[in-house]
């Protein structure tokens, strides 16, 4: 009779779970220290939408993946990296032997399991955007959320901000920088009438009625057409670029899992961590757009050398 196989762990010094921005820049840290470190990648990035990077140190208008890829190859020339397609879908602290300090085992989709001194999330976060027929598909192309990003490329056309809070009456006037500029209510009737009044004298157009859809020729936009009202048609209001604060949760359940604690944001939960990028588990490094308020992928990076820097001083020292 066969006997089943038995599946080999594979255990490393620091796993980082998420191969973009963060993740990369983390695992660049720990492999120039000679540690054995792996990325665990699901192949998600968030920015996966955006044809182009803007504002990126020495990378300005690369593709976002071009960019990804070039990291990675760059990364693996370093004998101690290990790189594993796939989702983790469990992790969970484990006793190690003959230390005081506890280490971490995580489960992929497909069943392997791999162990780590130290866990580095980097999974970012998924955003939740506005049920509008034709808003989806134009996410990352016309439909936008960060003017320093994507604002030069729109400066001078007619720009639109979608009303999400009482924030976005801020938002309006600071997109009215790069062009004029609606902001769109979709029906909210919570803006003050004092603040209605000073974007008006700003230039800035207040359109309250709630949309219908978005239209134009693929991810283009061209207007936003308006619910009909019984007095008359539905009207299109000629649009280029609609800017959206979108929600944001993290995009793996893993964080809450182990049990790190969160802070609440204007638009989402992010991981707390310290001046070393550890979460309130010992153990665990949180870096990217899970730990901002303010996401852009040049601060993403930063944050994964900071964490990248604080697992391996912890691996040193042993914190």
């Amino acid at each position: 009779m066969a006997t089943a196989a038995v599946a080999t762990t594979q255990a490393y010094e620091v796993i980082v779970i998420g191969g973009s921005f963060a993740g990369l820049s983390a695992a660049m840290q720990l492999a120039r220290a000679r540690r054995r470190v792996c990325v665990v990648d699901a192949g998600q990035p968030r920015n996966r939408f955006a044809a182009a990077s803007h504002g990126f140190f020495g990378q300005d208008g690369e593709p976002p993946l071009a960019m990804i890829e070039q990291a990675r190859r760059k990364l693996a020339a370093y004998p101690t990296v290990g790189f594993v397609q796939g989702t983790v879908v469990s992790a969970t602290t484990q006793q190690r032997a003959g230390s005081p300090e506890n280490g971490f085992e995580v489960v992929l989709d497909d069943g392997t399991h791999m162990e780590a001194h130290k866990l580095l999330l980097a999974f970012g976060v998924q955003d939740g955007l506005p049920e509008i027929a034709g808003l989806r598909e134009r996410w990352g192309a016309s439909v936008l959320h960060c003017p320093y990003c994507h604002g030069y490329e729109f400066a001078g056309q007619r720009l639109g901000v979608l009303y999400h809070s009482a924030g976005s009456a801020m938002h309006a006037q600071l997109i009215a920088d790069w062009g004029p500029t609606t902001l769109f209510l979709n029906g909210d009737t919570t803006l003050e009438s004092a603040e209605r009044e000073r974007l008006q004298a700003l230039g800035i157009t207040i359109e309250p009625a709630p949309i219908a859809a978005l239209e134009g020729p693929g991810q283009a936009l061209q207007g936003v057409r308006l619910q009909a009202t019984g007095s008359g048609d539905a009207r299109v209001v000629p649009l280029d670029a609609l800017y959206v604060a979108a929600t944001t949760r993290p995009a793996s359940p893993l964080a809450e899992q182990l049990g790190c604690a969160f802070d609440d944001g204007p638009m989402g939960p992010y991981i707390r961590t310290d001046a070393n990028k550890m979460t309130t588990v010992p153990g665990v490094y949180a870096a990217g757009d899970l730990t901002l308020m303010r996401h852009n992928a040049t601060l993403a990076s930063a944050e994964g050398v900071l964490a990248g820097v604080g697992a391996h001083q912890a691996l040193v020292f042993g914190a």
